[in-house]
């Protein structure tokens, strides 16, 4: 049975208690809508007890600060309501944690431990899916046996969801709980169920804010797919090389330009580039590699580029360019193909072997 603490918090304020075995003597919370708003508390032996200000509903993290230097830590995440009170246990060594307290939270309690039960065969899966990568096994038969199973999981987990906001459309946790559906279709099935006063109340913003998030950045994949797709005209642009001179797409017309966009700060850029090197030997003359720079300084790019000795053409995007909106680039590496008659042939998001096999296909 869960217990239910009464609240004397005031309303613009959290009232945070943790009692984490894991947890070092301070802890850091961040908000998902303004991240670089940090504030800090100290605790004693992973035992907290502090107020933070929560101006309406939204999503905090709670973490430890060496996290922010990329070394391994303890991390909390909860749906953070003024005037509550919430508490966090965590037991030594594990890696789950409960979070109980005033009246939402052990509505939101229970919610929780629904979700934990109905991931747990997705979770599984995946378990399963990494353990076949780790053991030698071809990427492709992997993406095989995660293509059939995963869709069947998903739509079991969506249903168990959807059954528990139907069975408890009173419950404000009901409201907290519906971004754990991601597709946009889906949360508004689930808004849906919502008793009047829940999905109108103060815990909207839960759900809101990232349902409209997941909205447009649908829209803008969407618009993005329509700029990268095959046959469509590659805008021309111009920028200056790694020798200040300008440098435009269109001086390249007449063989195949893959446009290379990255960034010395992407990981997976760099993981890609031996394998880009060896095939731009390989196939030399039958292609050139323009690589566009992003959301780097021109000495972090210049530095880079001398590096990684990358032998091809390179051309720094400024801030204030509009290459990236011509292009639709949602993420990084992004590497379109360009066929000698400046129409694009295929776009590759991501370091995805199936660029190099399209590379053989193309040139051998």
């Amino acid at each position: 049975m869960v217990a239910i603490a009464a609240s004397c918090t005031a309303d613009n304020k959290l009232h945070v208690k943790i009692d984490a075995k894991n947890l070092g003597d301070t802890i850091v919370v961040v908000s998902q809508e303004n991240p670089d708003a940090r504030q800090t508390f100290t605790g004693k032996q992973g035992v907290f007890d502090f107020e933070v200000e929560v101006a309406e509903p939204t999503t905090l993290f709670l973490v430890e600060p060496q996290m922010f230097r990329g070394i391994p830590g303890v991390q909390f995440q909860i749906p953070a309501v003024p005037g509550e009170q919430a508490t966090i246990t965590q037991e030594a060594g594990a890696n789950r944690y409960d979070i109980t307290g005033s009246k939402f939270y052990a509505q939101y309690h229970q919610a929780d431990l629904m979700i934990e039960d109905a991931q747990k065969e997705m979770n599984d899966f995946m378990q399963k899916c990494q353990a076949m990568m780790a053991s030698g096994t071809p990427r492709d038969s992997v993406m095989k046996v995660y293509n059939e199973g995963i869709e069947p999981l998903q739509q079991n987990f969506s249903t168990k969801v959807m059954d528990y906001i139907k069975a408890h459309a009173d419950e404000e946790a009901s409201a907290a709980i519906i971004t754990q559906l991601e597709d946009p279709d889906k949360m508004k099935a689930a808004i849906a169920l919502l008793s009047p006063a829940v999905r109108d109340g103060r815990c909207k913003p839960l759900y809101q804010k990232i349902l409209d998030r997941v909205e447009a950045q649908q829209k803008a994949e969407a618009e993005a797919a329509q700029k990268q797709a095959t046959g469509v005209e590659a805008p021309d642009f111009t920028l200056n090389d790694i020798n200040g001179k300008p440098l435009s797409l269109s001086s390249l017309r007449g063989k195949y330009v893959i446009i290379d966009f990255w960034g010395s700060w992407c990981g997976w850029c760099i993981k890609g580039f031996p394998e880009m090197k060896e095939y731009y030997k390989k196939y030399a003359g039958k292609f050139e590699i323009l690589g566009v720079d992003c959301n780097d300084t021109e000495a972090k790019w210049k530095a880079a580029v001398e590096k990684h000795e990358l032998p091809w053409l390179h051309v720094y995007n400024p801030r204030e360019s509009k290459v990236l909106s011509q292009y639709g680039i949602q993420g990084f590496p992004t590497k379109i193909i360009v066929g000698p008659d400046g129409k694009i042939v295929k776009t590759i998001v991501g370091e995805d072997p199936a660029f190099y096999t399209l590379l053989d296909s193309l040139f051998k």
